[in-house]
């Protein structure tokens, strides 16, 4: 595999290096503790069309292949692409089949030819991208006439307890940072691709006690990776004032972890200029 990965981009997001060898890392935990994944890309599957049956298909940010898998199943006479940035996850990936081909590359920049595939399918992915206008402009090129981009993605209001949690403690960046639902419309509406829908809904995971979502997050390759982040082991009291802020959020069912969840479903014009 060729890694195809850019240098970090400037501004507020993650650098795409350390989310790579961040989910690398988590290659062999991920698929135990993502339940909120499972859940958020088999929402966006039921938004495909239902006529739909691309040739080609690419998982882009494919992880683990779970979602590979599941394209296979449902396009079984289909060829599939499984691209990531993160060589490890593609490692872990091939070994369990689905994609035909596994490629490490950035969404940004896909190593992929003009027009070569009918859906591309990209589940908690793209928040990691500095550019999602690159994003939509890729996304367009790669694209055969009339095919399809369905994406999930997260967006200002996802972890808004541990965030204010945190802010209660010492004000310090210790969640990670999201687009506006307003960006993601506006940058599609900008887009050359005709919007389908685009929606946003909360998900929202309960949890025993802050230990297990930290762990989870941890575990996932998800914890907190943005610019600004506190460096060095968290204090004994500054995680005691976390648990104790957190628990004003406490619900009969435990800790609320809410996710703001963009779902969007683009389509390429079947004529050029449409």
């Amino acid at each position: 595999m060729t890694d195809l990965s850019l240098p970090g981009l400037p501004g507020a997001l993650p650098d795409k290096r350390q989310v790579a060898a961040s989910f690398s890392r988590a290659a062999a935990s991920y698929d135990s503790v993502a339940e909120l994944q499972r859940a958020v890309g088999n929402a966006l599957l039921e938004q495909l069309p239902g006529a739909f049956e691309p040739q080609r298909w690419l998982d882009l940010g494919s992880g683990t292949g779970y979602f590979s898998r599941a394209l296979n199943r449902r396009f079984p006479q289909a060829a599939g692409v499984a691209l990531d940035i993160a060589e490890g996850m593609l490692l872990h990936a091939r070994e369990q089949g689905g994609a035909h081909h596994h490629v490490a590359g950035d969404a940004e920049r896909l190593p992929l030819r003009d027009a070569s595939v009918e859906l591309i399918f990209t589940s908690l992915a793209v928040q990691w991208c500095g550019d999602f206008r690159a994003v939509l402009s890729e996304a367009r090129r790669v694209l055969q006439p009339g095919g399809v981009l369905a994406f999930a993605s997260l967006c200002v209001g996802t972890l808004h307890e541990l965030r204010e949690s945190w802010q209660a403690v010492d004000g310090l960046v210790h969640v990670n940072r999201f687009r506006r639902l307003e960006d993601y419309q506006r940058l599609c509406g900008e887009s050359e691709l005709k919007v389908l829908g685009l929606q946003a809904r909360p998900h929202v995971l309960h949890y025993p006690d802050v230990r297990s979502l930290t762990h989870e997050l941890k575990a996932l390759g998800a914890h907190n990776l943005n610019p600004g982040r506190p460096a060095g082991l968290t204090g004994r009291a500054r995680m005691q004032g976390l648990l104790q802020a957190y628990e004003r959020f406490r619900q009969p069912q435990g800790l609320p972890a809410t996710y703001q969840v963009v779902y969007g479903v683009l389509q390429k014009p079947p004529v050029e200029g449409e």
